[in-house]
């Protein structure tokens, strides 16, 4: 549901630095002005070649001229929702198992793409069957970290010689996915607000024989293949729409809500600190936990800073699309 409003009733607007969002506003435009979308963003995207990327006063008359900002709504008419976070983890790890590293990420397993099981196995059956076995791409140390790792569908390996192989999302067992904090909330394992990617770790510590138990709870199961390691280290992994995703500007939305690439205004807080967070972001990637209109998971970046503040994001909070005039 969306209703027009005027780009001065977006709080935070005139405030935020507009430069830091246009380079991922224009590889969006690279992508949406080869595409034949229900929204024709050629004009915008032709005319966005002509405004200077230092600019911020260029750049925020672009979108005022261009474009109309709508209000989101939830289908039951609120202006208010979840907002949560994301990252690209880096971890260290190894090309082969090592008695540090002894947790392996699977590449899709080569038969499954002749025949695929049906049902497949869950994760637990996956593990405890040996099948993919040989399947190995890399080692790491932490089993709750993989299985983060897994959830966040990408990630860095930092190697022992210091290079950094980079893993991308390769496919699924096609199971659903089921949260391992639910599990321990159920069980009163942890408190509600111990159920983050903190708090779930620092159980793991606490329980180590209970740790795949926990992690068998959710069935699903997420392959990686290895990405080019001549990808800029600075950039994100590709989202949903083929791009790289950008630091702090990019979100996952729900693409039955809004269009895939399309400029987002986001207004919600920080975790922790209820630091004020409202600034222009671009819809460049999508989720299955992503449901609903004013529903958002902010791209915070890759390495440990950024899975601190993206373990910790569940916060209220409201958005605008900008769609062109």
């Amino acid at each position: 549901m969306f209703s027009a409003v005027s780009f001065q009733a977006l709080p935070g607007w005139q405030e935020d630095d507009l430069s830091q969002a246009w380079p991922a506003w224009l590889k969006s435009c690279d992508v949406l002005r080869r595409k034949n979308t229900e929204v024709n963003w050629r004009p915008v995207c032709a005319q966005a070649a002509s405004v200077s990327g230092r600019d911020n006063q260029a750049i925020r008359r672009y979108f005022e001229n261009n474009f109309q900002a709508y209000e989101i709504r939830n289908t039951a008419g609120n202006d208010t929702g979840l907002i949560t976070g994301y990252y690209e983890p880096l971890m260290n790890g190894s090309l082969t198992r090592t008695s540090t590293y002894t947790v392996p990420l699977y590449a899709y397993p080569k038969a499954w793409r002749r025949s695929k099981p049906s049902p497949a196995p869950t994760r637990a059956e996956l593990i405890s069957s040996g099948m993919l076995n040989g399947s190995e791409i890399a080692w790491v140390q932490d089993p709750v970290a993989a299985a983060f790792m897994q959830i966040q569908g990408s990630g860095k390996i930092r190697l022992e010689d210091g290079r950094i192989l980079r893993l991308g999302f390769a496919g699924t067992n096609d199971q659903p996915f089921k949260s391992f904090a639910q599990w321990l909330l159920d069980r009163k394992d942890i408190t509600r607000s111990e159920a983050t990617m903190q708090g779930i770790s620092q159980w793991a510590k606490r329980n180590p024989d209970r740790v795949e138990s926990m992690l068998n709870a959710n069935p699903r199961f997420v392959f990686f293949r290895e990405l080019p390691g001549n990808v800029d280290p600075s950039l994100g992994p590709d989202g949903a729409l083929g791009v790289p995703l950008t630091n702090e500007r990019s979100i996952a939305v729900d693409l039955q809500a809004m269009p895939l690439g399309a400029p987002v205004f986001l207004s919600t807080t920080k975790a922790v600190t209820g630091q004020s967070l409202q600034k222009l972001v671009i819809a460049q990637d999508t989720g299955k936990a992503i449901v609903g209109g004013v529903r958002a998971d902010y791209y915070w970046g890759s390495g440990e800073a950024a899975g601190e503040m993206a373990g910790r994001m569940k916060q209220n909070g409201k958005m605008w699309l900008l769609l062109p005039r």
